[in-house]
Formats: C-alpha cells, structure tokens, sequence
C-alpha cells in the first residue's frame, strides 16, 4: 500500500538553535568537532541558512582535558532557548557543574534535542536522562555506562544512536558521522554530502565501531575493495549482487562477505541498500522525478520496492521526504561566541 502520507521528515525551527555546553576536562577534539559544524559559517558553500551556535558554561573559563584554558563568555539564554544541544564528552562527568546538569534536565523536559558526543552520554547518565533509552558512547566505556544505567539499553557495536529526542555518538570519530546526521535530519542529504565533501569525509560510513574493537582488516586489502566500492557506487541504478562484487574484488563470495563485514561492519546487502537509499534520497531532494523514475535510477526498479526500503530506513515515504526537503525554509543567520 502507498504510504504518502506519512508524517514528513524534518526538525521543529528552534532545532536550529544550537547550544553546546562546556565543562573543565571536556575532550578538545570533540569540541571542535561541534565547533567547526554548527558554529562554522557554511552558509555560503552550501547555499543554505546555518544554524544559530552558542556555547554555554556555568563559569567564564573552562579548561580542556588536555590543558588549555579558553574563555566561554555566555548568556544562560543560550541553554535555555536552545533546540539542539551539544554535549561533549569528559572523563569526570561526575565533576559537571550542577548548573549544567540542571540546564540539560530543563532543556530535555521543554522538548529540546540532546546530541551527546563519545562519552558526554555519561554527563547525560549523570543528569538521569537516558533510564529506558537505547544509547552508545565509546566502546572502551559501553560496561561503565551499562553499570551506571542497568535500566538502558547500550549498543556498543554502532556509530551512533538515534532515539529521538536524544541522540548518542561512539568514540571520538564517530562523532562526526553524529553530527552529519543531525545536519541530514535538518538540511536533508544534498546538504549533509555537499558538507561532508568540505570537511573531506564520507557523509555516511556503514557499519559501526565494533569493526574497531577486533583486529582491523589489512590496509592493503582495503584499498582494492574501496576500488569495488566505488564501481557499485557508479552503477547503483544497474543489477548488483554479491558475486559481481567479489568477482571485481577477485575472491569467492564467501571470502568476500567475511572481508567485507571486517572491513565496514555490514553486510555487502546492507550496504548496497543503504547506497541506493542515499542515492533516492538526493534525486528526491534535487529534482523533480516521478517516484518511479527516482526508484529506477536508484536500483530499486519499482516504486513499491523503493517505498518498502526507504520507508524501513528513513522512517518515511519517499513523497512526504520530498514535500519536506524540497519546501523547507530556514531562519536565522550562524552567531556564535567564544
């Protein structure tokens, strides 16, 4: 059955009001990492309005995990009428000011969006905000979290979480595939590529961290499969099976699955389909195909068959995705202090 009128992706407007918060020993990468995202002025390159990016802290300095001193001049408004906020990570969550904690239980309870970057899911664990949830944080602290929270859910294996209204990101890189997120739920996929392509890296990374925690597979190994990887990449709107891919990579189909799982952390299937999912996405975004021009040149064939994975995946139809990207305006202009 068709199922256009599904409710349409997209963030309530003050989601683009953007607070992160600071706290001594918070992790300098992953601030940056919020930083350079929300607060950097992208408003140009990608043609879009930016998000308005404040930092906020309950005292007028913070120092980070590795020394450094910063001023962090900030009004408590900045907190409080955040829509999205960013929560970085720190070894001592138990050390986080009371006035931050209080602030990330008022901004949840007003129906504000958390994104905790690695192990800033523990200063939300410390603010009692993820009982019942399905949450991640670094591999290395999933036990911790776990002991800390037995009433959640942790899934060490993935990239990151989305549940909703709070969303959690693995260790320190993961945090960008995060934040990439958040800008694809806002600005839709064109916009999430078009910036991942500026901060030269992939808008999407299949898998999860699990493939981190064994033993990686070798780097020369990896090398002739990105070759595979970007033939099927170029050749999404034709047949793909697992055979042609491990024939291009010159091993049998079951080294190859094996390969593959090692090296991304998915099967060769759910890769292909989340490809081509990515691919309908940016047609739906960019043009004005029909639903079965877009789902043939994706590699799905038919509408059905599109309708049936994307509504899986993206959680919608492919028509209400297009009516929200295609008619969505934005607001403010990108502020942000430090």
């Amino acid at each position: 059955m068709r199922n256009d009128t599904a409710k349409p992706l997209g963030p309530e407007p003050t989601n683009r009001l953007v607070a992160l918060v600071a706290y001594d020993g918070m992790a300098v990468f992953e601030f940056g990492i919020a930083c350079e995202i929300f607060g950097g002025d992208w408003s140009g390159d990608l043609r879009v309005p930016w998000y308005d990016f404040s930092i906020y802290a309950a005292s007028p300095s913070v120092t980070f995990d590795v020394g450094p001193r910063v001023e962090t001049p900030s009004a408590p408004s900045a907190l409080r009428d955040a829509g999205t906020v960013i929560v970085p990570p720190t070894d001592t969550p138990d050390r986080v000011p009371d006035q931050i904690l209080d602030g990330l239980r008022a901004a949840h309870e007003r129906g504000a969006r958390l994104v905790s970057l690695c192990t800033g899911a523990l200063v939300l664990a410390e603010a009692g905000l993820l009982d019942g949830r399905r949450v991640t944080t670094h591999w290395a602290e999933c036990d911790v979290l776990a002991a800390k929270c037995p009433d959640i859910q942790v899934d060490p294996g993935v990239l990151y979480v989305d549940d909703g209204d709070i969303l959690t990101s693995a260790g320190s890189a993961a945090s960008i595939d995060l934040c990439i997120h958040v800008v694809r739920q806002d600005h839709g996929a064109d916009v999430a590529a078009r910036l991942a392509r500026q901060l030269v890296t992939p808008p999407h990374r299949d898998g999860g961290q699990a493939q981190y925690i064994d033993t990686p597979w070798p780097a020369s190994g990896a090398s002739a499969f990105a070759d595979t990887l970007a033939w099927a990449q170029e050749h999404l709107d034709e047949p793909i099976t697992v055979e042609d891919l491990a024939g291009r990579s010159s091993m049998s189909e079951r080294s190859f699955a094996r390969h593959f799982a090692a090296a991304t952390g998915t099967t060769p299937y759910r890769w292909l389909l989340g490809q081509r999912v990515q691919l309908a996405q940016r047609l739906l975004e960019s043009s004005d195909l029909p639903i079965d021009a877009v789902a043939d040149k994706s590699g799905f064939s038919t509408a059905a068959n599109l309708r049936k994975h994307f509504g899986r995946i993206v959680r919608t139809s492919p028509y209400a995705y297009r009516q929200t990207f295609r008619s969505r305006t934005t607001t403010s202009p990108t502020s942000w202090t430090i």
